[in-house]
């Protein structure tokens, strides 16, 4: 590998850490309209279990907002130990770790979850997007 490639190597893996942390702030922040700029357009599978299968981003979205999006909703999205693997110039797939707090701010309410991402990227027009992520919790602690 030369040293053009391997910086192009390294400006990939950069770029989907990036897009990755991009949408964890976007959740926190409840910005819809980046959470949806994450991933492609068209078919994509978001496999969120409880919270439900999609096969494209705006049914997820609609979701999002209609859990997410209130003032009381406090979430604090942190992905960390990124392992990502570049298939490919225009393909990558990624596993993160995640530790999740929810808040409640009527009710004092609190929800931790931790778990993995399995995700799945492409390149589409010279930017990463997600094409495919499920998400399996392995740990869950709520109060009322």
């Amino acid at each position: 590998m030369n040293l053009e490639q391997r910086i192009a190597r390294l400006e990939a893996l950069e770029d989907i850490r990036q897009l990755k942390h991009r949408y964890l702030n976007a959740c926190d922040l409840k910005d819809v309209q980046a959470i949806a700029d994450c991933f492609a357009e068209g078919e994509v599978l978001i496999d969120y279990g409880p919270l439900g299968i999609f096969r494209e981003r705006d049914s997820f979205v609609a979701l999002y907002r209609e859990l997410a999006c209130h003032a009381r909703v406090i979430d604090l999205h942190h992905g960390a130990n990124p392992e990502i693997e570049l298939l490919n110039e225009e393909e990558a797939q990624g596993r993160w770790a995640l530790w999740y707090f929810n808040l409640d701010g009527e009710s004092g309410a609190t929800r931790q979850l931790g778990g993995f991402y399995q995700d799945r990227y492409r390149r589409i027009a010279g930017s990463w997007k997600i094409v495919a992520t499920a998400f399996k919790a392995h740990s869950e602690v709520a109060r009322p």
